[in-house]
Protein backbone atom coordinates (compact mmCIF):
# COMPACT_ATOMS: atom_id res chain seq x y z
CA UNK A 1 0.00 0.00 0.00
CA UNK A 2 3.05 2.40 0.67
CA UNK A 3 4.52 1.22 -2.74
CA UNK A 4 1.34 2.59 -4.05
CA UNK A 5 1.42 5.80 -2.52
CA UNK A 6 4.74 6.30 -2.74
CA UNK A 7 4.26 5.80 -6.87
CA UNK A 8 1.37 8.15 -7.08
CA UNK A 9 3.41 11.01 -5.53
CA UNK A 10 6.18 10.65 -7.32
CA UNK A 11 3.67 11.08 -10.63
CA UNK A 12 2.08 13.78 -9.15
CA UNK A 13 5.78 15.57 -8.58
CA UNK A 14 6.30 14.77 -12.05
CA UNK A 15 3.57 16.19 -13.64
CA UNK A 16 3.84 19.24 -11.95
CA UNK A 17 7.40 19.53 -13.05
CA UNK A 18 6.39 18.99 -16.50
CA UNK A 19 3.62 21.31 -15.87
CA UNK A 20 6.28 24.22 -14.73
CA UNK A 21 8.94 23.36 -17.47
CA UNK A 22 5.70 24.03 -19.61
CA UNK A 23 4.72 27.09 -18.09
CA UNK A 24 8.57 28.27 -18.52
CA UNK A 25 8.66 27.63 -22.19
CA UNK A 26 5.58 29.45 -22.84
CA UNK A 27 7.35 32.31 -21.20
CA UNK A 28 10.62 31.81 -22.80
CA UNK A 29 8.86 31.07 -25.98
CA UNK A 30 6.77 34.32 -25.90
CA UNK A 31 9.46 36.39 -24.59
CA UNK A 32 11.31 35.20 -28.26
CA UNK A 33 8.14 36.48 -29.75
CA UNK A 34 8.61 40.03 -27.90
CA UNK A 35 12.25 40.15 -28.74
CA UNK A 36 11.78 39.26 -32.21
CA UNK A 37 9.02 41.85 -33.26
CA UNK A 38 11.43 43.98 -31.31
CA UNK A 39 14.53 43.02 -33.44
CA UNK A 40 12.11 43.51 -36.46
CA UNK A 41 11.32 47.15 -35.21
CA UNK A 42 14.82 48.37 -34.64
CA UNK A 43 15.69 46.10 -38.01
CA UNK A 44 13.51 48.47 -39.83
CA UNK A 45 14.03 51.97 -37.79
CA UNK A 46 18.05 51.52 -38.85
CA UNK A 47 16.86 50.75 -42.44
CA UNK A 48 14.79 53.43 -42.56
CA UNK A 49 17.70 55.88 -40.74
CA UNK A 50 20.05 54.56 -43.55
CA UNK A 51 17.53 55.29 -46.10
CA UNK A 52 17.51 59.06 -44.61
CA UNK A 53 21.47 59.27 -44.99
CA UNK A 54 22.47 57.49 -48.16
CA UNK A 55 18.90 56.57 -50.31
CA UNK A 56 16.99 58.63 -52.53
CA UNK A 57 15.23 61.82 -51.00
CA UNK A 58 12.71 62.22 -53.92
CA UNK A 59 9.00 60.05 -53.85
CA UNK A 60 8.92 58.90 -57.51
CA UNK A 61 8.32 55.25 -57.51
CA UNK A 62 11.47 54.77 -59.56
CA UNK A 63 14.10 55.57 -57.31
CA UNK A 64 12.80 53.10 -55.18
CA UNK A 65 14.52 49.78 -54.39
CA UNK A 66 14.63 46.82 -51.79
CA UNK A 67 17.50 48.43 -50.15
CA UNK A 68 16.29 52.26 -50.49
CA UNK A 69 19.57 52.96 -52.80
CA UNK A 70 19.32 54.24 -56.09
CA UNK A 71 20.00 51.77 -58.99
CA UNK A 72 23.05 52.86 -61.50
CA UNK A 73 21.21 50.96 -64.59
CA UNK A 74 18.10 52.08 -63.95
CA UNK A 75 18.31 54.95 -66.94
CA UNK A 76 19.80 52.26 -69.57
CA UNK A 77 17.25 49.89 -70.61
CA UNK A 78 20.30 47.69 -72.54
CA UNK A 79 21.13 46.04 -68.66
CA UNK A 80 17.41 44.61 -68.42
CA UNK A 81 18.14 42.49 -71.63
CA UNK A 82 18.99 39.23 -71.54
CA UNK A 83 22.61 37.98 -72.10
CA UNK A 84 22.61 36.99 -75.90
CA UNK A 85 23.77 33.76 -77.36
CA UNK A 86 26.65 32.78 -79.70
CA UNK A 87 24.63 32.81 -82.68
CA UNK A 88 22.90 36.08 -82.08
CA UNK A 89 26.48 37.50 -81.39
CA UNK A 90 27.76 36.56 -84.38
CA UNK A 91 25.16 38.04 -86.58
CA UNK A 92 25.77 41.25 -87.99
CA UNK A 93 23.25 44.27 -88.08
CA UNK A 94 23.38 47.08 -90.94
CA UNK A 95 21.95 50.15 -90.00
CA UNK A 96 21.87 53.72 -91.26
CA UNK A 97 22.62 56.79 -88.45
CA UNK A 98 20.95 60.04 -88.82
CA UNK A 99 22.72 62.34 -87.09
CA UNK A 100 21.54 65.47 -86.22
CA UNK A 101 22.74 68.93 -86.38
CA UNK A 102 22.45 70.74 -82.32
CA UNK A 103 22.64 74.08 -81.96
CA UNK A 104 24.25 74.69 -78.62
CA UNK A 105 21.61 75.75 -76.23
CA UNK A 106 22.96 78.89 -74.20
CA UNK A 107 22.39 78.77 -70.49
CA UNK A 108 21.97 82.36 -69.78
CA UNK A 109 20.38 84.98 -72.20
CA UNK A 110 18.08 88.27 -72.04
CA UNK A 111 15.03 88.99 -72.49
CA UNK A 112 13.64 90.83 -75.53
CA UNK A 113 12.02 93.54 -73.95
CA UNK A 114 15.59 94.53 -72.34
CA UNK A 115 16.85 98.12 -73.81
CA UNK A 116 19.95 97.74 -75.87
CA UNK A 117 22.12 100.04 -76.55
CA UNK A 118 24.82 99.89 -79.64
CA UNK A 119 28.89 100.69 -79.26
CA UNK A 120 30.37 100.73 -82.77
CA UNK A 121 34.12 100.20 -83.36
CA UNK A 122 35.40 101.74 -86.33
CA UNK A 123 39.10 101.48 -87.31
CA UNK A 124 41.36 104.59 -86.30
CA UNK A 125 42.24 105.83 -89.94
CA UNK A 126 40.22 104.90 -92.84
CA UNK A 127 42.71 106.18 -95.47
CA UNK A 128 43.91 103.36 -97.78
CA UNK A 129 47.58 102.32 -97.22
CA UNK A 130 48.29 101.30 -100.50
CA UNK A 131 46.65 104.28 -102.42
CA UNK A 132 45.67 106.95 -99.98
CA UNK A 133 41.89 106.84 -100.99
CA UNK A 134 38.89 106.98 -98.34
CA UNK A 135 38.23 103.56 -97.78
CA UNK A 136 34.25 102.67 -97.78
CA UNK A 137 31.96 100.34 -95.08
CA UNK A 138 31.05 96.83 -96.42
CA UNK A 139 29.80 95.07 -93.84
CA UNK A 140 29.79 94.94 -89.74
CA UNK A 141 30.08 91.93 -87.16
CA UNK A 142 28.12 91.33 -84.08
CA UNK A 143 31.89 90.64 -82.07
CA UNK A 144 30.19 90.01 -78.69
CA UNK A 145 26.77 90.92 -76.58
CA UNK A 146 27.25 91.59 -73.27
CA UNK A 147 24.71 92.31 -70.35
CA UNK A 148 25.54 95.41 -68.37
CA UNK A 149 23.88 96.21 -64.99
CA UNK A 150 23.29 99.41 -63.78
CA UNK A 151 23.11 99.64 -59.87
CA UNK A 152 20.45 101.20 -58.21
CA UNK A 153 20.61 104.89 -56.78
CA UNK A 154 18.89 106.76 -53.92
CA UNK A 155 17.63 110.22 -54.05
CA UNK A 156 16.13 112.69 -51.82
CA UNK A 157 13.03 113.84 -53.23
CA UNK A 158 11.39 117.07 -51.76
CA UNK A 159 7.23 117.31 -51.20
CA UNK A 160 7.02 121.14 -51.56
CA UNK A 161 3.49 122.72 -51.33
CA UNK A 162 3.17 126.06 -53.30
CA UNK A 163 0.62 128.65 -51.84
CA UNK A 164 -1.20 130.98 -54.53
CA UNK A 165 -3.03 134.33 -53.44
CA UNK A 166 -5.61 136.52 -55.83
CA UNK A 167 -4.01 140.10 -55.48
CA UNK A 168 -7.10 141.35 -57.32
CA UNK A 169 -9.43 140.10 -54.47
CA UNK A 170 -7.04 140.90 -51.72
CA UNK A 171 -7.00 144.61 -52.57
CA UNK A 172 -10.79 144.37 -52.62
CA UNK A 173 -11.90 145.21 -49.12
CA UNK A 174 -15.48 143.91 -50.21
CA UNK A 175 -13.86 140.62 -51.04
CA UNK A 176 -12.72 137.54 -49.10
CA UNK A 177 -8.87 136.63 -49.60
CA UNK A 178 -8.62 133.85 -52.29
CA UNK A 179 -5.40 131.30 -51.16
CA UNK A 180 -4.97 128.25 -53.19
CA UNK A 181 -2.36 126.03 -51.65
CA UNK A 182 -0.89 122.77 -53.58
CA UNK A 183 -1.56 119.55 -52.00
CA UNK A 184 1.31 116.50 -51.85
CA UNK A 185 0.17 112.95 -51.72
CA UNK A 186 -0.24 111.55 -48.37
CA UNK A 187 2.67 109.34 -47.25
CA UNK A 188 2.41 105.64 -46.66
CA UNK A 189 3.73 106.31 -42.95
CA UNK A 190 3.69 109.71 -41.37
CA UNK A 191 7.03 111.58 -40.38
CA UNK A 192 9.08 108.70 -42.42
CA UNK A 193 11.61 108.82 -45.12
CA UNK A 194 9.90 105.71 -46.40
CA UNK A 195 8.58 105.98 -49.61
CA UNK A 196 6.54 103.42 -51.53
CA UNK A 197 9.28 102.29 -53.37
CA UNK A 198 11.69 101.81 -50.29
CA UNK A 199 8.74 100.24 -48.26
CA UNK A 200 8.01 97.77 -51.65
CA UNK A 201 11.79 97.24 -52.46
CA UNK A 202 12.18 96.47 -48.33
CA UNK A 203 9.34 93.80 -48.26
CA UNK A 204 10.13 92.69 -51.98
CA UNK A 205 13.28 91.92 -50.94
CA UNK A 206 12.47 90.36 -47.38
CA UNK A 207 9.67 88.21 -48.62
CA UNK A 208 10.70 87.13 -52.27
CA UNK A 209 14.14 87.29 -51.91
CA UNK A 210 14.56 86.01 -48.34
CA UNK A 211 17.02 88.20 -46.98
CA UNK A 212 16.54 89.17 -43.18
CA UNK A 213 15.93 92.82 -42.09
CA UNK A 214 19.42 92.99 -40.44
CA UNK A 215 21.51 91.96 -43.34
CA UNK A 216 19.42 94.62 -45.61
CA UNK A 217 20.71 97.61 -43.54
CA UNK A 218 24.01 97.36 -45.25
CA UNK A 219 22.55 97.15 -48.60
CA UNK A 220 20.46 100.15 -48.14
CA UNK A 221 23.56 101.86 -45.91
CA UNK A 222 25.28 101.42 -49.74
CA UNK A 223 22.72 103.05 -51.49
CA UNK A 224 22.80 105.95 -48.99
CA UNK A 225 20.23 105.55 -46.50
CA UNK A 226 21.23 105.23 -42.98
CA UNK A 227 18.98 102.88 -41.03
CA UNK A 228 18.78 100.01 -38.17
CA UNK A 229 17.34 96.53 -38.44
CA UNK A 230 14.75 97.69 -35.73
CA UNK A 231 13.47 100.67 -38.07
CA UNK A 232 13.13 98.73 -40.81
CA UNK A 233 11.24 96.32 -39.03
CA UNK A 234 8.81 98.99 -37.46
CA UNK A 235 8.26 100.43 -41.22
CA UNK A 236 7.18 96.92 -42.54
CA UNK A 237 4.85 95.96 -39.79
CA UNK A 238 3.50 100.04 -40.00
CA UNK A 239 3.08 99.27 -43.52
CA UNK A 240 1.47 95.76 -43.37
CA UNK A 241 -1.19 96.73 -41.03
CA UNK A 242 -2.17 100.39 -42.20
CA UNK A 243 -2.43 99.46 -46.25
CA UNK A 244 -1.61 95.50 -46.55
CA UNK A 245 -3.90 94.51 -43.98
CA UNK A 246 -7.04 95.68 -45.65
CA UNK A 247 -6.35 93.92 -48.70
CA UNK A 248 -5.91 90.65 -47.18
CA UNK A 249 -9.06 90.85 -45.32
CA UNK A 250 -11.01 91.72 -48.20
CA UNK A 251 -9.11 88.72 -49.59
CA UNK A 252 -10.29 86.74 -47.10
CA UNK A 253 -13.64 87.80 -47.59
CA UNK A 254 -13.25 86.41 -51.11
CA UNK A 255 -11.92 82.94 -50.48
CA UNK A 256 -14.71 82.71 -47.25
CA UNK A 257 -16.86 82.89 -50.16
CA UNK A 258 -15.45 79.59 -51.76
CA UNK A 259 -16.46 76.21 -50.99
CA UNK A 260 -13.51 74.21 -51.46
CA UNK A 261 -10.19 75.06 -49.80
CA UNK A 262 -6.55 73.49 -48.84
CA UNK A 263 -5.52 74.22 -45.86
CA UNK A 264 -2.28 73.26 -43.52
CA UNK A 265 0.16 74.61 -41.19
CA UNK A 266 4.17 74.51 -40.42
CA UNK A 267 5.93 75.73 -37.18
CA UNK A 268 7.39 79.51 -36.52
CA UNK A 269 8.84 81.00 -33.78
CA UNK A 270 7.83 84.46 -31.91
CA UNK A 271 10.30 85.50 -29.08
CA UNK A 272 7.97 87.45 -26.83
CA UNK A 273 4.51 85.86 -26.75
CA UNK A 274 1.45 86.62 -25.14
CA UNK A 275 0.27 83.67 -23.21
CA UNK A 276 3.62 83.51 -21.08
CA UNK A 277 5.14 80.84 -22.82
CA UNK A 278 9.19 81.23 -23.85
CA UNK A 279 10.23 82.17 -27.00
CA UNK A 280 11.66 78.43 -27.52
CA UNK A 281 8.01 76.88 -27.43
CA UNK A 282 7.05 76.44 -31.00
CA UNK A 283 4.45 79.03 -32.61
CA UNK A 284 2.51 78.31 -36.00
CA UNK A 285 1.81 79.56 -39.46
CA UNK A 286 -1.47 78.64 -40.84
CA UNK A 287 -1.95 78.42 -45.04
CA UNK A 288 -5.24 78.60 -47.09
CA UNK A 289 -5.48 78.38 -50.54
CA UNK A 290 -8.21 78.05 -52.94
CA UNK A 291 -9.00 75.71 -55.57
CA UNK A 292 -8.18 76.32 -59.39
CA UNK A 293 -11.65 75.33 -60.51
CA UNK A 294 -13.15 78.07 -58.04
CA UNK A 295 -11.69 81.54 -59.95
CA UNK A 296 -8.30 83.24 -59.61
CA UNK A 297 -5.94 81.79 -56.57
CA UNK A 298 -5.85 83.11 -53.40
CA UNK A 299 -3.05 82.28 -50.86
CA UNK A 300 -3.09 83.16 -47.01
CA UNK A 301 -1.63 83.09 -44.01
CA UNK A 302 -2.52 83.02 -40.32
CA UNK A 303 -0.10 83.44 -37.62
CA UNK A 304 -0.62 81.59 -34.34
CA UNK A 305 0.80 80.65 -31.22
CA UNK A 306 -0.68 77.25 -30.95
CA UNK A 307 -1.62 74.26 -33.29
CA UNK A 308 -5.40 73.98 -32.23
CA UNK A 309 -8.70 73.49 -33.48
CA UNK A 310 -9.30 76.82 -32.48
CA UNK A 311 -7.08 78.24 -34.79
CA UNK A 312 -8.66 76.81 -37.13
CA UNK A 313 -12.27 77.96 -35.86
CA UNK A 314 -11.43 81.59 -35.43
CA UNK A 315 -10.37 82.03 -39.03
CA UNK A 316 -12.69 79.69 -40.71
CA UNK A 317 -15.73 81.15 -38.52
CA UNK A 318 -19.11 81.24 -41.08
CA UNK A 319 -16.95 78.88 -43.54
CA UNK A 320 -19.46 76.16 -45.22
CA UNK A 321 -17.94 73.75 -47.61
CA UNK A 322 -15.00 71.46 -47.91
CA UNK A 323 -11.29 71.47 -46.69
CA UNK A 324 -8.65 69.81 -48.09
CA UNK A 325 -6.09 68.62 -45.07
CA UNK A 326 -3.55 65.75 -43.88
CA UNK A 327 -4.66 64.00 -41.33
CA UNK A 328 -3.73 65.91 -38.51
CA UNK A 329 -6.41 65.67 -35.65
CA UNK A 330 -7.55 69.21 -35.84
CA UNK A 331 -9.09 68.95 -38.87
CA UNK A 332 -12.50 67.68 -38.09
CA UNK A 333 -15.60 68.36 -36.20
CA UNK A 334 -16.03 71.92 -37.70
CA UNK A 335 -19.94 73.05 -38.14
CA UNK A 336 -21.07 72.78 -41.56
CA UNK A 337 -17.60 71.61 -42.71
CA UNK A 338 -16.41 68.16 -43.94
CA UNK A 339 -13.00 67.32 -45.03
CA UNK A 340 -11.25 65.57 -47.73
CA UNK A 341 -7.66 64.11 -46.88
CA UNK A 342 -4.72 63.58 -49.01
CA UNK A 343 -3.41 60.95 -51.18
CA UNK A 344 0.34 62.12 -50.99
CA UNK A 345 0.07 61.66 -47.67
CA UNK A 346 -1.22 58.41 -48.02
CA UNK A 347 1.04 57.10 -50.70
CA UNK A 348 4.12 58.59 -48.02
CA UNK A 349 2.85 56.26 -45.52
CA UNK A 350 3.44 53.41 -47.87
CA UNK A 351 6.33 54.70 -49.46
CA UNK A 352 8.05 54.15 -45.85
CA UNK A 353 7.02 50.97 -45.43
CA UNK A 354 10.01 50.27 -47.60
CA UNK A 355 8.78 46.66 -49.00
CA UNK A 356 6.71 44.12 -50.95
CA UNK A 357 3.03 45.12 -49.49
CA UNK A 358 4.36 48.78 -49.47
CA UNK A 359 5.29 49.35 -53.00
CA UNK A 360 2.15 47.49 -53.75
CA UNK A 361 0.45 50.23 -51.30
CA UNK A 362 2.11 52.83 -53.48
CA UNK A 363 1.50 51.31 -56.92
CA UNK A 364 -2.45 51.63 -56.29
CA UNK A 365 -1.67 54.84 -55.43
CA UNK A 366 0.53 55.73 -58.47
CA UNK A 367 -2.47 54.33 -60.70
CA UNK A 368 -4.83 57.00 -59.13
CA UNK A 369 -2.28 59.96 -59.76
CA UNK A 370 -2.00 59.01 -63.35
CA UNK A 371 -6.07 59.27 -64.12
CA UNK A 372 -5.63 62.59 -62.44
CA UNK A 373 -2.98 63.95 -64.75
CA UNK A 374 -5.60 62.92 -67.84
CA UNK A 375 -8.23 64.31 -65.74
CA UNK A 376 -6.68 67.55 -64.61
CA UNK A 377 -8.13 69.74 -67.72
CA UNK A 378 -11.81 68.37 -67.52
CA UNK A 379 -14.22 70.80 -66.02
CA UNK A 380 -15.51 69.83 -62.55
CA UNK A 381 -18.65 67.56 -63.59
CA UNK A 382 -16.74 65.64 -66.03
CA UNK A 383 -13.74 64.78 -63.77
CA UNK A 384 -16.22 63.46 -61.37
CA UNK A 385 -18.21 61.46 -63.87
CA UNK A 386 -14.06 60.01 -65.40
CA UNK A 387 -13.44 59.74 -61.30
CA UNK A 388 -16.73 57.55 -60.95
CA UNK A 389 -15.53 55.30 -63.75
CA UNK A 390 -11.76 54.60 -63.52
CA UNK A 391 -10.49 55.77 -59.85
CA UNK A 392 -13.60 54.47 -57.36
CA UNK A 393 -12.87 50.49 -58.37
CA UNK A 394 -9.16 51.32 -57.68
CA UNK A 395 -9.87 52.63 -54.60
CA UNK A 396 -12.02 49.91 -53.70
CA UNK A 397 -9.59 47.28 -54.82
CA UNK A 398 -6.67 49.38 -52.14
CA UNK A 399 -9.22 49.60 -49.40
CA UNK A 400 -10.29 45.93 -49.68
CA UNK A 401 -6.58 44.80 -50.11
CA UNK A 402 -5.49 47.08 -46.71
CA UNK A 403 -8.51 45.48 -44.95
CA UNK A 404 -7.77 42.29 -45.60
CA UNK A 405 -4.39 42.02 -45.27
CA UNK A 406 -2.48 40.85 -42.21
CA UNK A 407 -0.97 43.81 -40.91
CA UNK A 408 -0.08 44.37 -36.80
CA UNK A 409 1.91 45.56 -35.00
CA UNK A 410 3.80 48.77 -34.78
CA UNK A 411 6.18 48.63 -37.48
CA UNK A 412 5.42 50.96 -40.62
CA UNK A 413 3.87 48.79 -42.26
CA UNK A 414 0.82 48.63 -39.92
CA UNK A 415 1.09 52.45 -39.48
CA UNK A 416 0.26 52.58 -43.01
CA UNK A 417 -2.72 50.43 -43.14
CA UNK A 418 -3.63 52.64 -39.91
CA UNK A 419 -3.07 55.48 -41.80
CA UNK A 420 -5.23 54.21 -44.42
CA UNK A 421 -8.26 52.96 -42.74
CA UNK A 422 -8.12 55.29 -40.12
CA UNK A 423 -9.20 57.80 -42.88
CA UNK A 424 -11.77 56.47 -45.60
CA UNK A 425 -14.57 58.75 -45.63
CA UNK A 426 -12.12 61.71 -46.07
CA UNK A 427 -9.73 59.44 -48.74
CA UNK A 428 -13.26 58.52 -50.73
CA UNK A 429 -14.65 62.02 -50.91
CA UNK A 430 -12.64 63.24 -54.00
CA UNK A 431 -14.75 60.70 -56.06
CA UNK A 432 -17.85 62.12 -55.64
CA UNK A 433 -16.83 66.19 -55.89
CA UNK A 434 -14.91 67.13 -59.10
CA UNK A 435 -13.68 70.07 -57.57
CA UNK A 436 -11.98 68.77 -54.82
CA UNK A 437 -8.08 67.61 -55.59
CA UNK A 438 -7.02 64.52 -54.85
CA UNK A 439 -4.15 65.77 -52.53
CA UNK A 440 -2.97 68.74 -50.42
CA UNK A 441 -0.06 69.86 -52.27
CA UNK A 442 -0.50 72.98 -53.37
CA UNK A 443 -0.88 74.19 -49.82
CA UNK A 444 2.44 72.18 -48.77
CA UNK A 445 3.64 74.24 -51.75
CA UNK A 446 2.13 77.77 -50.73
CA UNK A 447 4.05 76.71 -47.48
CA UNK A 448 7.21 76.37 -48.69
CA UNK A 449 7.67 80.00 -49.01
CA UNK A 450 7.05 80.73 -45.17
CA UNK A 451 9.51 77.31 -44.76
CA UNK A 452 12.39 78.97 -46.82
CA UNK A 453 12.15 82.43 -45.21
CA UNK A 454 12.15 80.67 -41.43
CA UNK A 455 15.43 79.45 -41.97
CA UNK A 456 16.71 83.29 -43.07
CA UNK A 457 14.76 85.25 -40.93
CA UNK A 458 14.36 82.55 -38.06
CA UNK A 459 12.09 84.25 -35.83
CA UNK A 460 9.92 86.87 -35.24
CA UNK A 461 10.11 89.10 -32.46
CA UNK A 462 6.70 89.71 -31.79
CA UNK A 463 3.52 88.67 -32.16
CA UNK A 464 2.28 92.16 -34.48
CA UNK A 465 5.68 90.97 -36.67
CA UNK A 466 4.66 87.91 -36.72
CA UNK A 467 1.17 88.53 -38.35
CA UNK A 468 2.73 91.07 -40.27
CA UNK A 469 5.03 88.80 -41.86
CA UNK A 470 1.59 86.68 -42.68
CA UNK A 471 0.36 89.84 -44.27
CA UNK A 472 3.12 90.22 -46.36
CA UNK A 473 3.80 86.33 -47.08
CA UNK A 474 0.02 86.38 -48.27
CA UNK A 475 0.18 89.10 -50.75
CA UNK A 476 3.26 87.86 -52.27
CA UNK A 477 2.10 84.35 -52.81
CA UNK A 478 -0.92 85.87 -54.17
CA UNK A 479 0.31 87.67 -56.48
CA UNK A 480 2.53 85.40 -57.61
CA UNK A 481 0.28 82.93 -58.22
CA UNK A 482 -1.78 85.26 -60.36
CA UNK A 483 0.91 86.49 -62.40
CA UNK A 484 1.90 90.19 -60.83
CA UNK A 485 4.68 91.38 -60.50
CA UNK A 486 4.77 91.28 -56.30
CA UNK A 487 7.12 94.22 -56.27
CA UNK A 488 5.03 96.46 -58.24
CA UNK A 489 1.88 95.47 -56.87
CA UNK A 490 2.76 96.30 -53.61
CA UNK A 491 4.61 99.79 -54.98
CA UNK A 492 0.96 100.56 -56.09
CA UNK A 493 -0.64 100.19 -52.98
CA UNK A 494 1.64 102.48 -51.16
CA UNK A 495 1.38 105.09 -53.30
CA UNK A 496 -2.69 104.85 -53.69
CA UNK A 497 -3.95 103.82 -50.68
CA UNK A 498 -3.20 106.30 -48.30
CA UNK A 499 -4.78 109.02 -50.79
CA UNK A 500 -8.14 106.86 -51.00
CA UNK A 501 -11.03 106.63 -48.53
CA UNK A 502 -10.66 102.70 -47.96
CA UNK A 503 -12.46 102.69 -44.27
CA UNK A 504 -15.20 104.32 -45.19
CA UNK A 505 -15.15 102.99 -48.74
CA UNK A 506 -14.43 99.05 -48.69
CA UNK A 507 -15.52 98.51 -52.31
CA UNK A 508 -13.08 100.22 -53.61
CA UNK A 509 -10.41 97.81 -52.63
CA UNK A 510 -11.93 95.66 -55.22
CA UNK A 511 -9.96 97.73 -57.92
CA UNK A 512 -6.68 96.92 -55.69
CA UNK A 513 -6.89 92.72 -55.83
CA UNK A 514 -4.05 91.45 -57.05
CA UNK A 515 -6.02 89.45 -59.87
CA UNK A 516 -8.10 92.69 -60.71
CA UNK A 517 -7.64 94.07 -64.32
CA UNK A 518 -6.42 97.46 -63.33
CA UNK A 519 -3.33 95.35 -61.43
CA UNK A 520 -3.23 92.94 -64.62
CA UNK A 521 -2.72 96.14 -66.38
CA UNK A 522 -0.45 98.00 -64.34
CA UNK A 523 1.52 95.41 -62.50
CA UNK A 524 1.56 92.11 -64.90
CA UNK A 525 4.70 90.60 -64.97
CA UNK A 526 4.72 90.31 -68.91
CA UNK A 527 3.29 94.19 -68.71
Amino acid sequence: MKQVETSSGNNNQTEHIIRLLEAQLAHSNQQNKDLAKQIEALTEQVRQLTKLLYGSKTEKTRYQSADGQASLFDDDSSFSLPEPTEEQSQQTATYTVVRKIRTKKRNDSLREDIETEEIHHHPENIICDCCQHQMVEIGSTIAREEATFIPAKMMRVQHIEHAYECRSCKGDTLQLAQIKRGKAPKAAIQRSLASPSVLAKLIYDKFIQYLPLYRQVKEWDRYGLETNDKNLSNWVIRAATDWLLPVYEHMKEEMMAKSILHVDETYAQIINRSDGKTGQTNAYNWVYRTVPSQGPTIVLFDSALSRSRAVLERFTEGYKGTIICDGYSAYGKLKDVTFANCWAHVRRYWLKADSKNGRIGVQYCDKLYELEREFKTLSPSKRRKKRQKHSKPIVQEFLRWVETSPFFGKNALAKAAEYTLNRVEGLTAFLDDGRIEIDNNPAENAIRANVIGRKNWLFSVSEAGAQANAICLSLAETAKANGIDFYEYIKKLFLDLPNLDIHQNTAVLNQYLPWSQKIKETCSVTA
